[in-house]
């Protein structure tokens, strides 16, 4: 892959940021868009399509280092670059996790090469073990976005009001996990129809909403910007609602899972549709859709999570919890937002790409003169069929195959880098 210049002839370019949606030719010259023809440059015949500032993702597990048979950063940025992705923000719980300046700079090395920009996200506590603060300015200075003990709560409300201060003085964002561990255990399924039909115990959704309410107050004592992470029920949307009609800074992510399938999900495709928090009822599903339309949900995320086949294989009580979804975010999202009449593509690009860059305050999301050339091209009515064997993240965990989409990426630019091609 190498820098090119590029002419993207007669595209509909939608860019939120600058209220545009305009059919128009886009030109990249040495990484940066541009705003005159060039001379000798690589054309693109954009009629059909669409071209939107480059996909961001604050929610990917990159496996990277320590579980590499999973994921590394080569095969998942190139899965992101797949699903359209220019920026992926990588979470922490890698062994060993992302605790510590050198950790971030291993990171970084290895994305220097990658087909993605790839943005940290550290760890609240060493080890995320809940004891003790992570150095919240040498990470913020060796690169980390924001800072999350992803995958677990951090449950002593003392000390996360004491990391929430610290965040707050020096402006960077916590992304919390609001599950109460003690509550969901490793349970496989949300605590309802399916796991009293499968006779196993369940994750309550007020393990959820509890801590969505506690970390809410939190923000509200301390100034810090909070971002909820996976937001899966209905009463969590109402609790997030709220605290930003009360002016508590928070932004929240769902994912596509959580507005496309229901617990029931778990009964047709076992393992495959075991994610944390869990699929839950018909109404949370309808809740967390309505949370997207109206703005109460900032953006959606993959929270891509690969395993192995072989860990996947597993019963269901045993088999890890994760799907991956970097590939098919894209046509899931367009499929369920766009195509049935409830969101404009204006709104698909405004979740999915204006609204994280501005929430983490990113030099990314536009495609205004001067901006880096992170584009996005995407046909918003192709059909087609999620094959897993295609995809080319290392692993084929979703629950997805064999559904057909309607919505496809064509090409995906980082960085005027042409980093996909179909």
């Amino acid at each position: 892959m190498e820098l090119m210049d590029m002419m993207i002839k007669q595209i509909r370019v939608i860019d939120p940021a600058q209220e545009l949606d305009e059919v128009r030719d886009l030109y990249l010259d040495d990484g940066i868009i541009v705003d005159k023809p060039l001379s000798s440059a690589r054309v693109i015949d954009g009629r059909g399509l669409v071209a939107a500032p480059g996909l961001i993702d604050l929610h990917v597990h990159l496996r990277d280092p320590g579980l590499t048979h999973k994921e590394d950063i080569f095969t998942g940025t190139k899965a992101a670059a797949a699903g359209g992705y220019t920026a992926v923000a990588c979470m922490p719980n890698t062994a060993p996790s992302l605790d510590s300046p050198e950790q971030l700079a291993y990171v970084a090395g290895k994305a220097q090469t990658a087909s993605a920009r790839v943005l940290p996200i550290a760890a609240v506590t060493v080890a995320q073990a809940g004891v003790t603060l992570t150095n919240f300015k040498s990470l913020r200075d060796a690169g980390a976005i924001g800072l999350s003990d992803d995958g677990f709560a951090v449950e002593s409300a003392a000390l996360l009001r004491q990391a929430m201060q610290e965040a707050a003085a020096l402006h960077i964002p916590i992304i919390s996990h609001c599950e109460d561990t003690e509550m969901v255990q490793n349970h496989a399924a949300h605590e309802g129809f399916v796991s009293k039909h499968l006779k196993i115990p369940g994750r309550p959704a007020v393990a959820e909403t509890i801590q969505v309410a506690r970390d809410l107050l939190l923000a509200e004592d301390t100034g810090c910007h909070i971002h909820i992470a996976h937001v899966s029920t209905a009463k969590a949307v109402e609790l997030i609602r709220r605290a930003k009609a009360d002016g508590i800074r928070v932004t929240a992510e769902t994912c596509p899972q959580y507005f496309t399938l229901t617990e029931e999900a778990l009964l047709e495709k076992g393992t495959l549709a075991r994610v944390n928090p869990p699929l839950r009822t018909e109404a949370d599903r309808e809740a967390i859709l309505a949370g997207l339309l109206d703005g109460t949900i900032d953006t959606i995320v993959t929270d891509h999570a690969p395993h192995s086949a072989e860990e996947k294989a597993q019963d269901l009580l045993s088999a890890p919890s994760g799907m991956v979804g970097l590939e098919t975010i894209l046509g899931l999202s367009l499929t369920a937002l766009y195509h049935t009449g409830k969101a404009s593509l204006s709104d698909f690009v405004r979740l999915l790409s204006t609204n994280p860059a501005q929430m983490f305050s990113l030099p990314y999301g536009t495609l205004r003169v001067g901006a880096p050339a992170d584009v996005t091209i995407f046909d918003p009515d192709e059909t087609w069929t999620v094959e897993p064997e295609e995809f080319l993240s290392k692993a084929r965990n979703t629950p997805f195959g064999g559904m057909e989409l309607r919505g496809r990426v064509r090409y995906t630019i980082c960085g005027g880098v042409l980093t996909y091609e179909r």
